[in-house]
């Protein structure tokens, strides 16, 4: 009888501690959504306390499953179905709705060199606060050093817990189990062993990036992770996706380089994904972005001008050696974008080969390329209507062909549109300016011209020897 009693106030007391228990459960998570709240509201990078930061790893670094990983890359490479990964959440808070844009970075460490931080940093700084509320940021740390990545971890909670609490910054990984076999893989264009090994990673971290992405936003964009941005160049994104409504487009390029820049609508992205794993030791990333847009149909190039992003990291991810590539339509200030009216565009210069005229005015990443022009060769631009412009910039010469410029030359504004047989030009033209080593750019133009403008001119006042490019013929309409 004795034991009988005992053993009843022993389970009174254990039921006293559970419900104790409970009443502080609820009372810590109460405190702690009060908690993020405020901080979401009032936290800023520099003012968090090294506790908070703590609060806040412990707290997102998450696993999902603590299951044994029983997929196989068959599994995964399987294009018909979905590709279950369990992704580690190694610093985010729940993304509370569904973003206009998501941008999505992977890194890995690094022989030499670390840009990570300046790449999240430049996202974050050259948006506005209005802008910060339309994007998302993932990070995919795709190294399998553990050591790494909680150093990157940490790197990255302190110097962004304000983005992490506010959902716009997430950091994930996945795990090594999900990854195919990297060694003995063939060895296409003679790539060295350990060549193909990186490339053929790289696209695996890159299609499991492009899978946890699939659902963040409607749009997604693909940065590597030692990038420089434009100032608001979501607002730039949004301007240009809104001038291609109607139309069908895979893949919008803003820049030039690599797998810099590159937009996709979200619901392409599961494809994407499928399409990597299933070519994965085939060929670098940036030749398969170029496969995929082509089998989905869409034949050219739709790259904008100028570049958003520009490629700032000295030493490659593979083996730290040297890469100064740059994009030379790259632009800190992006923001005033070109209108660009719709035009016919006319040249009596010898074109090379199919470097035709149109393509100094369009987004492809292409440009206008003539043999040696002479003294009077014109280049002629005629609106589809009269229109008043604000600014007119022209480039010619290329990065890699700095000679191919416009060595002597001006630039001329015409009204009263004529029709000849052959061309359609104005009858009456205005000059505005000589081109100043290749280049052409004036402000104020409507201030300056009393008529509307139908056409646009570009003379060759002088003989050279030297080739033509022209690369961009950008407007500005008031």
């Amino acid at each position: 009888m004795f034991k009988f009693y005992q053993m009843k106030y022993i389970f009174q007391i254990l039921d006293k501690m559970r419900c104790l228990r409970k009443r502080s459960t609820v009372s810590f998570l109460g405190v702690l959504v009060v908690f993020l709240l405020f901080m979401n509201v009032f936290i800023e990078d520099s003012y968090v306390l090294e506790g908070d930061k703590q609060l806040i790893r412990e707290t997102s670094t998450h696993q999902l499953n603590s299951e044994r990983y029983v997929h196989t890359f068959k599994d995964l490479s399987n294009f018909s179905g979905t590709i279950n990964v369990t992704y580690r959440y190694l610093a985010a808070t729940p993304l509370q709705r569904k973003r206009y844009l998501t941008i999505g970075l992977s890194s890995v460490k690094r022989k030499k060199g670390n840009y990570l931080l300046e790449t999240i940093k430049s996202i974050f700084e050259q948006s506005s606060y209005e802008e910060l509320k339309e994007i998302s940021v993932v990070v995919h740390l795709a190294d399998f050093n553990s050591s790494w990545r909680d150093a990157m971890v940490q790197d990255i909670t302190q110097k962004f817990a304000h983005h992490i609490i506010a959902g716009r910054l997430m950091v994930i990984h996945a795990p090594e189990e999900y990854y195919p076999v990297l060694d003995g893989l063939k060895r296409n264009y003679n790539d060295p062993e350990d060549r193909v090994r990186f490339r053929s990673k790289q696209n695996v971290d890159y299609a499991f990036l492009l899978n946890f992405c699939a659902n963040t936003s409607d749009y997604y964009v693909m940065l590597e992770d030692d990038v420089r941005c434009s100032r608001n160049f979501l607002t730039a994104i949004k301007k240009v996706i809104a001038s291609l409504e109607g139309t069908y487009w895979v893949t919008l390029e803003f820049s030039k380089l690599g797998y810099i820049g590159k937009l996709y609508h979200s619901h392409d992205l599961p494809r994407l994904a499928h399409f990597l794993l299933m070519f994965y030791q085939e060929m670098p990333c940036d030749w398969l972005l170029t496969h995929f847009r082509g089998l989905l149909a869409q034949k050219n190039v739709i790259r904008f001008k100028p570049s958003l992003f520009q490629h700032m990291g000295y030493y490659s991810s593979y083996k730290g050696t040297e890469n100064k590539l740059k994009d030379d339509d790259f632009e800190e200030e992006s923001f005033d974008i070109p209108d660009n009216p719709p035009a016919s565009l006319y040249t009596n210069m010898n074109v090379f080969e199919n470097y035709e005229a149109s393509k100094a005015y369009s987004s492809v990443d292409e440009y206008f390329w003539g043999k040696p022009p002479s003294t009077g060769d014109t280049f002629v631009i005629v609106f589809e209507n009269p229109i008043k412009i604000k600014k007119i910039k022209v480039n010619t010469g290329t990065e890699d062909r700095q000679n191919d410029i416009l060595h002597h030359g001006a630039l001329d504004v015409g009204e009263k549109l004529i029709f000849s047989k052959q061309i359609r030009q104005c009858e009456t033209y205005l000059r505005l300016g000589e081109f100043k080593n290749g280049n052409f750019e004036m402000s104020d133009v409507n201030q300056k011209i009393p008529f509307d403008i139908h056409c646009m001119r570009i003379c060759v006042t002088k003989t050279q020897k030297e080739w033509l490019i022209i690369r961009s013929i950008s407007i500005w309409t008031s």
